[in-house]
């Protein structure tokens, strides 16, 4: 479907933690490369995890290099004429500007790859991805299973000293198997800080 003369298109690839976001945007940047494409990957600087800011990492060890940008603006500024794919990592963590960067990028001709987490720990839309999962010719939504009950998980849960997170605590925190779970909307729950106090008394 996407494959044809210098048209550019944005693929978004989403989805709760732990469900091969990472691993699926590699492999589409791998098969770009052995297609002889020119190939630009960035990530941003908030993920140091695995590996350090200049890789892609996945949670088994797969890995691209990348170069870490702290605003969408820097990505525009660092792909040349040339290039033909342009992929990115936890879009989410960028700010609203990814949205144009992405729009002008396939407007010019490039094949824009990106992957975030759809939803934050709450279970909310997270920064850009819900405008770019719209403005998107193709989105994936990938899934992983539920560490509770092994059905298909669509939210992210963050953990606090093994407890779940109350809905009030930072958006952001960059964290992998010790600070999140993948579960599924029964078994995801974010205790408001009123319930929270209730139970303790």
């Amino acid at each position: 479907m996407y494959h044809g003369g210098h048209h550019g298109w944005v693929e978004v690839i989403t989805g709760v933690m732990f469900s091969g976001k990472s691993e699926e945007m590699i492999r589409r940047v791998r098969r770009a490369v052995i297609a002889r494409k020119t190939v630009r990957v960035f990530k941003s600087h908030l993920d140091d995890r695995y590996r350090g800011i200049y890789r892609v990492t996945t949670h088994d060890g797969g890995e691209v290099e990348a170069l870490p940008v702290n605003t969408s603006d820097e990505i525009l500024r660092q792909v040349p004429d040339d290039t033909s794919v342009v992929a990115a990592d936890e879009v989410q963590f960028l700010d609203d500007g990814i949205v144009e960067v992405a729009t002008t990028l396939a407007n010019r001709g490039v094949r824009v790859i990106l992957a975030g987490t759809d939803l934050d720990f709450r279970g909310e839309p997270f920064g850009p991805m819900p405008t770019l999962m719209a403005v998107a010719e193709k989105v994936d939504k990938l899934h992983a299973i539920c560490v509770v009950c092994g059905e298909l998980a669509s939210r992210n849960q963050r953990l606090v000293n093994g407890e779940p997170a109350l809905y009030d605590s930072p958006t952001i925190l960059v964290g992998g198997s010790e600070s999140y779970e993948a579960r599924c909307r029964a078994c995801h729950a974010v205790p408001r800080v009123d319930r929270y106090q209730t139970h303790l008394l």
